[in-house]
């Protein structure tokens, strides 16, 4: 185990001792988990295997069910691309296909150098500005394929985290 690795085992027992080792703490100490590292890392699954006495596959099925967890370390900028209903109407879908292609990343995953990280959403709540996307807290509405380029250039460029 490195260093790293290390840390985070400490962090992950410490968060479970603050929420008691029951199997009903299971989704809060993920929230927590996430909250303090962007995703959960491997390391935190075994980590509360161990603390709780449950497999590591239920809790990877846990964090697979709810679309709220991670498994990758978030890209500095994240992107959220709108698959709702208005969205999906208006062609979200290929929007989101012209972001991975730009980036050569799938949702869910995190571009090689860090900059840009990826997540497909049911709702955003800008229906009427359908198709939409985020990045970060920058609404982008009425967005086609032909706009990607434009609206990620603004990001690129920066320095990685």
């Amino acid at each position: 185990m490195n260093p790293d690795e290390t840390d985070i085992v400490k962090q992950v027992e410490k968060i479970v001792e603050e929420h008691g080792p029951y199997t009903k703490s299971l989704i809060p100490i993920l929230q927590d988990i996430q909250e303090e590292y962007g995703y959960v890392p491997g390391v935190a699954i075994a980590t509360i295997a161990g603390r709780l006495g449950i497999s590591g596959d239920v809790i990877y099925g846990v964090t697979t069910f709810y679309s709220q967890f991670r498994f990758n370390s978030p890209g500095r900028h994240h992107i959220k691309a709108c698959l709702g209903t208005a969205c999906h109407v208006r062609r979200g879908s290929m929007l989101l296909e012209a972001i991975e292609r730009r980036l050569g990343i799938s949702h869910g995953e995190t571009t090689p150098d860090g900059l840009f990280s990826l997540e497909k959403v049911a709702c955003l709540g800008c229906c009427a500005l359908a198709p939409v996307i985020v990045v970060d807290d920058q609404v982008f509405g009425t967005c086609t394929p032909a706009k990607v380029d434009g609206i990620l250039s603004r990001y690129e460029g920066e320095e990685s985290a």
